[in-house]
């Protein structure tokens, strides 16, 4: 299991307690060591996929311990532990946190100072162990959910025909389609055995993706997929696409036709993944921008 970047903190120092220079790759790995981490957790990314977990919290580690004085810059990416960390190892502490930290007065002038039960990083006692990244990002992730949420809700409850429009508008945002003139004539012709609609893959039209648009409230089987997969054959056709508010048993996913026809599931939650990806029906509240340091800038810094 990753550490949070709190529990980092006293293993790091101790790590860099000889007192000579080390870089950031070299004590990462040492620290990855020290926690005994799997290969699959070293390459764990954040929910946005920016950046890797354990990375992460090791730069904050770093960043906390060097606002409490603990560590000092020697050049970009290298640093070796200040005398006031070796001081504050000399007293084997048993864990080194943000409640230590804020007793110390070098952090409490850059950060200021804070009351016994405050969190320095959220609101949320429950996150006080989460990089400021991560409480970000899974912040994110909630409100994401709830808008998914609330956008299926709202499809469900529109019409037929204004589903059917929703499903070429989303197609043609993707990339296919071409416009949406030319999709709108092709989906919702067809009615021909289980095919709602003809669709281009692409804007020249070299080929075409049949589109099955399902506003259900129950779940689709196998069944459905199946007669989907018949009516492709009738019509020669390689490429379907089956889109519904609903979701598919394990069944129907798992199902996998015997010639050469693909067929792409897309259930409600995806539905509305995809609708915020491209913009669909929802419009930006707000824009907020992360940056960071640009060592470039300072040399070796």
């Amino acid at each position: 299991m990753i550490p949070d970047f709190q529990t980092i903190m006293l293993p790091f120092l101790k790590i860099i307690s000889d007192g000579a220079e080390h870089t950031t790759i070299e004590t990462n790995k040492k620290l990855a060591e020290h926690f005994n981490l799997t290969e699959k957790e070293l390459d764990e990314y954040l929910p946005s996929g920016a950046q890797k977990t354990f990375p992460n919290r090791v730069a904050w580690t770093k960043s906390h311990l060097k606002m409490a004085g603990f560590l000092e810059n020697t050049k970009r990416s290298s640093f070796r532990i200040s005398e006031a960390g070796r001081r504050l190892l000399e007293t084997n502490p048993d864990e080194i946190n943000l409640k230590v930290l804020k007793t110390i007065p070098a952090y409490q002038d850059r950060v200021g100072r804070t009351k016994d039960d405050d969190t320095t990083l959220n609101a949320d006692n429950s996150q006080t162990s989460a990089t400021p990244e991560e409480v970000l990002e899974n912040s994110y992730l909630a409100i994401r959910k709830s808008l998914a949420q609330e956008l299926l809700f709202k499809i469900k409850s529109s019409s037929p025909s204004f589903f059917e429009s929703l499903v070429v508008e989303l197609l043609v945002k993707m990339g296919y389609g071409g416009s949406i003139k030319d999709a709108g004539r092709s989906i919702g012709r067809s009615g021909d055995e289980g095919i709602d609609g003809i669709i281009k893959e692409d804007k020249l039209g070299l080929d075409v993706i049949y589109v099955q648009a399902k506003r259900w409230e129950n779940v689709v089987g196998r069944p459905e997929i199946q007669k989907f997969v018949g009516a492709l054959a009738g019509q020669g056709a390689k490429k379907g696409v089956f889109i519904t508010t609903a979701r598919y048993t394990n069944e129907a996913r798992d199902y996998q036709p015997r010639n050469e026809t693909k067929i792409v599931l897309i259930d409600g939650e995806q539905l509305a993944e995809l609708m915020i990806d491209y913009n669909l029906a929802v419009s930006t509240v707000n824009t907020f921008e992360i940056k960071r340091i640009d060592n470039d800038y300072f040399g070796d810094e």
